[in-house]
């Protein structure tokens, strides 16, 4: 019902990033999870997975393998 809210988790799997940029982050997809639902910014919950280069894979590479190929094409 209206004035209740349940505890929206927003999970984003990514590949490495820096820090600073983070918390960007987490304030943009809670500002616009809010936008949308109407739900309090202070009810979400923003987790991020960082995962490793070899743990992602585009058209059977891995990203690591795309990062090595982009180097020796350069």
């Amino acid at each position: 019902g209206k004035g209740v809210y349940y505890m929206p988790v927003i999970t984003v799997d990514i590949g490495q990033m820096p820090e600073e940029q983070k918390p960007l982050l987490i304030k943009q997809l809670s500002h616009s999870a809010d936008e949308i639902t109407g739900t309090p910014l202070s009810a979400f919950t923003v987790v991020i997975h960082e995962l490793p280069d070899e743990n992602i894979a585009i058209g059977m590479k891995t990203v690591a393998e795309m990062k090595a190929e982009a180097v020796k094409t350069k």
